[in-house]
């Protein structure tokens, strides 16, 4: 999005063993104990629902002020109902959620960021306890550096002497990818402690997930604070490094902190709908590649959210129609990374539901295997090989007219003849043996197939 704007304690045996223990202790400067890794999640990258593709829509009924407890909470019963058996988990909330509808920040007295009352009346506890009970995973956004309110208000930082305005580099400096916050002086130790206070806050709540937005070349110290912070709750917690996009620059200096990394544009038009497909869901195609040395398991290229939600019926529309949408899908799943929705879920059509429910289309992506683009251009054609030895190829038709796309499959390896499956249709298509050929794939359409040996 673009805006306006766990402790270790070392545990001592009981009874007469203590103090022994403890006479060693004053004397023997024991090592420090190394931080354990950003949390796994290298098997497949999550699933779910973020709220800021409404939050970003200039139609009557959306917009900033939709985020609230009543809106995530129905969000979350639509996506127990509709996704979650498909695999979809994750209620992300967007930037907004403690700050009012003037885009003013607040924090409590320790600077910690809490819930807009008006927003969140009950409390964050008690929503991600209902996300909880829902079966799903709830998800905050924090903004890179230190908030400007928070320093403003100099209060004390949790377990050090320090205030929120002794960790602002001096002379302040205007950080992150809209300047929106002061740059944080990691030199000094309570930064860390104050970035570890935020996640065990998180912690308390339940918080499963945390995005950090407006990532520049001057906030990878940042990304690193909050995994190390999230690493010190002990709780696991899909950490994200956002901005429209994270330069390609720090690419691999952020690998070994975050769970994906943000390598595109917003996908939302900021307009009435949630997108459109020159605003912005075509750049995918031109931008994924660059970035597919450096993406891997544990660290999935986002891509931003889906829009596929609703083009019927009430409410916002996707701006996509469904072969925008499926293409939408086979690309997402096809580059393994995070699937996740935008628009207004509760309200959400039997043809995107049919579109994200696809199982045959679900586990490519949660294969968690990273694509190879075999040509770029207008009629593009992309392979992956799945752990079961199949190969999935998908075409797409970035043009303005039908076409025609042939695949050489025996310039792939895959020669003689093979079995192929139409993952979108669920159908099988027969044989083909040496090449395989797309007929008339629309504009901005796509086809994925699975190739499996015949024999």
């Amino acid at each position: 999005m673009s805006l306006p704007s766990r402790p270790r304690r070392l545990l001592t045996p009981r009874g007469i063993l203590a103090p022994l223990v403890a006479a060693v202790l004053s004397v023997v400067a024991l090592p420090a104990q190394p931080a354990a890794a950003k949390s796994d999640f290298s098997a497949r990258p999550f699933m779910g629902w973020s709220s800021w593709s409404v939050q970003s829509s200039t139609h009557q009924d959306y917009g900033q002020n939709w985020l609230n407890e009543a809106n995530v909470r129905r969000a979350a019963d639509a996506m127990a109902e509709h996704l979650a058996p498909a695999g979809y988990r994750n209620i992300n909330m967007d930037a907004g959620w403690n700050a009012d509808l003037e885009w003013n920040f607040h924090s409590d007295a320790n600077g910690i960021p809490d819930p807009d009352p008006a927003r969140f009346p009950n409390g964050m506890a008690s929503l991600v306890d209902h996300i909880h009970d829902k079966g799903l995973n709830a998800g905050l956004y924090v903004a890179a550096g230190l908030e400007k309110e928070a320093y403003d208000r100099a209060v004390p930082i949790l377990g050090t002497d320090c205030t929120t305005r002794d960790i602002a580099v001096q002379p302040l400096t205007p950080t992150n990818m809209w300047g929106g916050n002061w740059k944080i002086d990691y030199a000094n130790p309570c930064a860390q402690a104050y970035i570890d206070s935020i996640a065990d806050r998180f912690a308390a709540w339940g918080v499963d997930f945390v995005k950090v937005d407006g990532t520049t070349e001057d906030n990878v110290a940042d990304i690193a604070a909050w995994s190390d912070a999230i690493d010190q709750t002990g709780r696991t917690m899909w950490l994200t490094a956002s901005a429209w996009p994270v330069p390609r620059a720090i690419g691999d200096d952020l690998r070994p902190h975050a769970n994906s990394v943000r390598v595109d544009t917003d996908v939302e038009c900021y307009c009435e709908t949630v997108s459109s497909w020159p605003n912005s869901v075509d750049d995918r195609w031109r931008d994924l590649p660059d970035w597919l040395s450096d993406v891997g398991p544990n660290y999935w290229p986002d891509l931003d959210s889906m829009p596929i939600s609703n083009n019927t019926g009430q409410g916002i529309q996707d701006g996509i129609d469904d072969v925008e949408r499926q293409s939408v899908m086979t690309f997402w799943s096809m580059a393994s990374a995070p699937l996740y929705v935008g628009g207004d879920i509760a309200l959400i059509d039997d043809a995107a539901r049919s579109i994200l429910t696809n199982p045959e289309v679900v586990a490519v992506n949660q294969a968690g295997v990273l694509p190879t683009r075999i040509n770029g251009g207008t009629l593009q054609r992309w392979q992956k090989q799945l752990p079961d030895g199949s190969t999935v190829i998908a075409v797409y038709n970035l043009g303005g007219s039908a076409s025609d796309i042939t695949v050489d499959l025996a310039a792939l390896g895959l020669d003689g003849a093979r079995n192929v499956r139409d993952l979108a249709a669920r159908a099988d298509l027969g044989t083909a043996d040496g090449t395989w050929t797309a007929t008339a794939v629309p504009p901005h359409g796509s086809r994925i197939i699975q190739v499996t040996d015949a024999s």
